[in-house]
């Protein structure tokens, strides 16, 4: 029989706190819990107080104490902070012009990455914890992500990966009095040990190989020296940016996304029969299997209905040929919709409850909190890496056994 583990808090100390209680207001406004927090934070800024003064001259001491209102996450609670004859004294758990208690912003950052404005989230605090807060607090806390995305936009990268899928999300931003389209390029890396990483993002109204090329070598420069295979979706410019940094790098149009633009022309009663018949092209054994499968499709009667489908095939046709040079395993991998499609989801959930966004900023700053949450959720590869992981030894090679060690 598996033991109970013993409680962190004694019993015996819960239950004197909740002698003469109504437990049903512990966790009111000014209830237990409230009391317990303020209770304890002091106890803190005093003994941080002690150590502070241990360590000053004889004649400094305590000054008696100032009162402090600070926000936390179920209300605000006023606190008596200890103070010092000198005025050095800084509280290391509730610095001197801070008015938030410990944990507060991350609640605000947590609803501001589920979509949530600077006025729902105004709204919701008031509702739920009486609290009022002004919209640039919100913003004043949400801003503070920025620096962490500068950082994260430079971290260092892996020297080789097998897999990048680079994405483009369009999303609306307010620019010079107007909204304007702008792309939001994202780009999801797969290591050879078959885990993700968002590797970055890059906002650009327009896109053409100048723009491709910067991020090429922003990526190089982070320390990224071989690409093996590169997953597009017909980006402008991208292959001969791509091969100028990365020589060896095999360009691949985005399978999922060719099918998902085919069923764009498909009024939604053919669309299942439809995606069918357009398997039998992706999953032909070879190329020229492949031309033959597309050649079919065009003369049937799906082909004949919706003739633009066999049209961008063809456009895309000279990314799709190396496709066939893979076997099952590695297909799987990259036509599946598990990885970059439920990213894209996701964004564009955020995206479109927002609405548009006033910058350039408040557009990254919610991108990237999805993208880390969503990364964060990422702890397996996919199921088929286990079996693809032996194919890419043998296809590449050297380049892919670097990757492993």
């Amino acid at each position: 029989m598996r033991r109970r583990k013993p409680p962190r808090i004694p019993d015996v100390i819960l239950d004197q706190l909740l002698a003469g209680a109504d437990a049903k207001t512990a966790f009111d406004p000014d209830g237990l819990l409230d009391d317990l927090k303020k209770a304890l934070a002091e106890r803190v800024l005093n003994a941080e107080m002690d150590h502070h003064l241990a360590g000053e001259e004889p004649g400094n001491r305590r000054n008696g104490y100032g009162k402090k209102t600070v926000i936390t996450d179920s209300g605000q609670i006023e606190l008596e902070v200890p103070r010092d004859r000198q005025a050095r004294f800084d509280p290391q758990l509730i610095a001197k012009y801070q008015r938030r208690f410990p944990g507060f912003d991350d609640k605000i950052i947590s609803m501001y990455a589920r979509g949530m404005s600077t006025r729902e989230i105004v709204g919701h605090l008031r509702d739920l914890y009486g609290i009022d807060v002004s919209p640039d607090l919100i913003s004043a806390v949400t801003d503070a992500v920025l620096e962490e995305v500068a950082a994260w936009q430079a971290r260092p990268l892996e020297p080789v990966y097998p897999l990048i899928f680079f994405d483009a999300l369009r999303v609306k931003i307010r620019d010079e009095g107007l909204v304007r389209n702008k792309a939001v390029h994202i780009a999801l890396g797969v290591r050879a040990d078959g885990t993700k990483e968002i590797l970055g993002l890059w906002l650009e109204q327009n896109e053409g190989a100048k723009f491709w090329l910067r991020v090429m070598n922003e990526m190089k420069n982070r320390g990224v020296e071989d690409v093996l295979i590169a997953v597009v979706d017909g980006l402008k410019g991208f292959p001969e940016a791509i091969t100028v940094v990365f020589p060896q790098a095999m360009v691949q149009t985005c399978i999922v996304h060719l099918l998902r633009h085919s069923l764009n022309f498909v009024s939604w009663k053919d669309r299942k029969p439809v995606a069918a018949a357009l398997k039998e092209i992706y999953r032909a054994v070879d190329a020229e299997a492949g031309e033959i499968a597309l050649t079919a499709f065009e003369d049937g009667p799906w082909g004949k209905k919706y003739p633009a489908i066999g049209q961008s095939w063809r456009r895309a046709w000279t990314e799709v040929v190396p496709f066939y040079a893979f076997p099952g395993d590695v297909r799987r991998i990259l036509y599946t919709t598990n990885s970059i499609e439920a990213l894209n989801s996701k964004l564009r959930r955020a995206v479109r409850a927002r609405g548009h966004f006033p910058s350039d900023e408040a557009a990254t700053k919610l991108l990237f909190l999805v993208l880390n949450r969503s990364e964060k959720e990422w702890i397996m590869p996919p199921r088929e890496w286990s079996m693809a992981k032996s194919q890419f030894a043998v296809l590449f090679g050297e380049r892919f056994t670097r990757a492993m060690t």
